[in-house]
């Protein structure tokens, strides 16, 4: 580089030389040649936003930043020096490329189309949607500038290796060591999307991972769900036992990675799914409670796929999965950028060797099939049926065990209806005259029925408010205030980045303890909305929903009476 020290005095041409020399001396190996080039270095009258342009063959400053580096300001030094980094970083791109490396882009939030054909569309803010946690939101104008700002901080900041590790790695390939990385807080932070422990702070810790499933959320008659629900299962082991396959016992410690517009999300409007109206956001979920809102609420089965993935690459799927819950703010499109090609983009962009086997599909049991296609998901466990309740490879709906229980009410009773769907979704008044005269065996299957009903008619409740609120606008509406204020906390917990102030990446030991009394507060406010919302919730109901709600709970009543005095009558213990 060359000075040009026309207009410079004395001093501000060594201030200049001084910091060209601190530049020079900062450049990895594979840009130093960039570095000798010969560029001319001008201070220039630029925008005020602009620190500094990369030319044909010259490296223009902004003047504004001169007389503060002479007087040795601090800031001024390091936003010169960020500013000729960013720049060679530019001239040395132009020769090589790297921002037009495919990995670089799936690095960076420049995601691929889940389709055969891996397209992707750069250069445009709204396709990169890594917008949260950002050091420098010009990161995400196009390709060249993110690679230009990213090089600023891999030279410059000793946390970058611990807050963007997977990029750091691609620098370091591409360009040779940066700044000497600082010591990385350990484990992977979350905020706990679970019912009973939502805003807690988790953290996960890789070595504890014993492998990763493809988890597919069976279908149903609704058209949102006809085809299932992708998600990823974290076999997590248990504290103290070591890795390996009896950690597949330890389900109250897995979690399970769910792409999903709000928390409580499994079913959503066709209208907005189409229109992009949704975010899509990853929740870090409790296992048992993904089994219990789709097995006993949904009806729908589960099927949990080991991926044959090897350890570093289980390592890099956490990784990606710590940056997208703290980084990622996406829009769900139920044709383009559904669960499926948000879980499929999660694994591409982790695991390299995924990309280019045409694997990528916007359905989920379509990405399931040409994973298992591709050799990468073990679907052999899924064969023995027994085995796979067993082992925890699928989890049965409950749909066929109230089958069982309306089959054994109805051989007693000869009940009018075909399906225990039919029965249930008759009104609860319509099915007291078959209560009154069951027997003790119909009573007991009838009650575990009338509990059933309460638990879908309670989903129902909760999805009618959230779709008023929706409909509000979430202005003045005849929303509840109580329902905004929940789903609004609710983001918290897929956009967790709203708990810190400040920062870049996945946060460090100086931001978690900010974290961890923010998150405590948000667990602490949840808790407090819910249970202002169950109190409540008759209010906001429609007259025909409070009645359902009350005939189940009268139906439950005389069911729980009529136990106690048939179980009398027979010479059993009294039931309490």
């Amino acid at each position: 580089m060359k000075l040009d020290t026309i207009g410079l005095s004395p001093d501000e041409r060594a201030a200049t030389l001084t910091l060209l020399d601190d530049a020079q001396s900062r450049l990895p190996q594979r840009m130093r040649a960039v570095g000798d080039r010969p560029l001319v270095v001008r201070w220039a009258s630029l925008d005020a936003h602009v620190h500094g342009h990369a030319g044909r063959s010259e490296l223009l400053l902004n003047r504004e930043l001169l007389a503060p580096l002479v007087d040795g300001s601090d800031a001024a030094r390091h936003a010169a020096l960020a500013t000729v980094l960013h720049e060679l970083a530019h001239f040395h791109d132009r020769a090589e490329g790297v921002s037009r490396d495919p990995r670089l882009l799936d690095l960076a939030g420049w995601q691929v189309r889940a389709t055969r054909f891996n397209t992707r569309v750069a250069g445009r803010t709204r396709e990169n949607r890594f917008v949260d946690r950002s050091p420098d939101a010009y990161e995400l104008t196009r390709p060249a500038e993110y690679f230009a700002v990213n090089v600023e901080h891999y030279l410059l900041d000793p946390q970058y290796a611990c807050r963007r590790p997977a990029m750091h790695r691609y620098l370091e390939q591409r360009l040779g060591p940066g700044a000497t990385p600082a010591p990385c807080a350990t484990g992977l932070v979350y905020v706990d999307a679970g019912e009973d422990s939502g805003g807690a702070l988790g953290a996960i810790d890789p070595a504890r991972v014993y492998a990763i499933d493809y988890l597919l959320a069976e279908g149903n008659a609704q058209p949102m769900s006809r085809w299932g629900h992708s998600m990823l299962r974290l076999v997590v082991c248990a504290p103290g036992r070591v890795r390996g396959p009896d950690c597949r016992l330890d389900l109250s410690h897995h979690r399970v990675l769910s792409f999903r517009a709000f928390v409580d999300d499994v079913q959503i409007s066709s209208w907005r799914g189409l229109t992009g109206r949704y975010p899509s956001r990853l929740f870090v979920l409790p296992m048992d409670q993904v089994i219990d809102e789709y097995t006993k609420v949904e009806l729908r089965g589960l099927r949990s796929v080991p991926l044959r993935l090897s350890r570093d690459e289980i390592d890099a799927v956490l990784e990606r999965t710590a940056q997208l819950h703290w980084s990622y703010d996406g829009r769900y499109y139920f044709l383009g950028n559904n669960c499926a090609a948000e879980t499929w983009k999660l694994l591409h962009d982790s695991v390299p060797r995924l990309a280019g086997q045409g694997i990528g599909s916007i359905t989920p049991t379509g990405l399931l099939r040409r994973l298992e296609n591709a050799g990468v998901a073990d679907a052999s466990v899924l064969e023995d049926r027994d085995a796979a309740l067993r082992l925890g490879y699928r989890f049965e709906s409950q749909g066929a065990y109230f089958e069982q229980l309306y089959a054994t009410a109805k051989a007693s009773l000869a009940l009018p209806e075909r399906t225990v769907a039919q029965w249930m979704d008759l009104p609860p008044e319509h099915r007291r005259p078959w209560i009154e005269r069951a027997d003790l065996r119909a009573s007991a299957a009838l009650l575990l029925l009338e509990q059933a009903s309460q638990r879908r008619a309670l989903a129902q409740v909760r999805d009618v408010l959230k779709r008023r609120y929706l409909a509000s606008g979430r202005d003045e509406g005849d929303a509840p205030d109580v329902v905004r204020r929940l789903l609004d906390e609710s983001a918290y917990l897929g956009q967790p980045s709203r708990l810190l102030d400040g920062g870049y990446g996945l946060p460090q030991a100086d931001e978690r303890a900010a974290l961890a009394s923010r998150s405590a507060a948000l667990q602490s406010d949840l808790r407090a909305v819910r249970a202002e919302l169950e109190n409540g919730a008759r209010e906001w109901m429609g007259p025909q929903q409070r009645q359902r709600l009350d005939g189940i709970a009268a139906n439950s009543e005389l069911l729980g009476k009529r136990l106690r005095a048939l179980h009398a009558e027979q010479g059993g213990l009294r039931l309490p």
